[in-house]
């Protein structure tokens, strides 16, 4: 194994390894010294670089929310119109529900922590909040709440779906969520 002065990227693996545990075995699996193992780390490499387990689950958290939000950049930063944005969106729900199983996985590890520990529920407000004020570049403020839960519940039920709903539904209920009523 490298020691720390020639492998500069100790840290970053052993928040990747966290993050690829969680999703295998979920939170409850994580252990310093599975961590260690996955990340092919020594032992004590963890306590060297994160104080605790809680600052470990909250730096790789935040790296997978940063993912997260950078997916909601990529699909909505392109568009000059509603409309435009309305097809980010149903593009981002498609790519989210489509994607890999693992962020399913982890996102839903993160919103179970968060339900249980309010240190947790900080970083998904974050999470949130970054998201809607991506979406609230297209939309007013009130449409970007509902367009979030509506992303969220959307990709969760077209991933786990034996039958998934096409993208004209999707549309469809972004249109309805963002167009102003009469």
């Amino acid at each position: 194994m490298a020691t720390g002065h020639t492998d500069p990227q100790r840290r970053e693996r052993i928040l990747a390894a966290t993050l690829d545990h969680i999703a295998d075995e979920g939170v409850t699996g994580v252990s310093h010294r599975k961590i260690a193992a996955r990340a092919g780390v020594p032992l004590g490499s963890m306590t060297y670089h994160f104080t605790g387990m809680d600052e470990l689950l909250r730096e790789a958290f935040t790296r997978f929310a940063d993912h997260g939000v950078a997916l909601f950049e990529r699909h909505l930063d392109a568009a000059d119109s509603p409309e435009r944005a309305r097809d980010g969106v149903t593009d981002l729900i498609h790519e989210l529900s489509d994607g890999p199983q693992r962020d399913l996985v982890l996102t839903h590890e993160l919103y179970t922590l968060a339900a249980r520990r309010p240190e947790y529920r900080e970083l998904t407000r974050t999470w949130m909040g970054r998201s809607r004020q991506l979406l609230e570049r297209h939309f007013d403020a009130e449409t970007a709440r509902q367009l979030d839960a509506l992303i969220e519940g959307l990709t969760l039920h077209r991933a786990l779906d034996t039958a998934p709903h096409d993208r004209r539904l999707t549309r469809e209920a972004v249109r309805r969520v963002t167009t102003p009523a009469d």
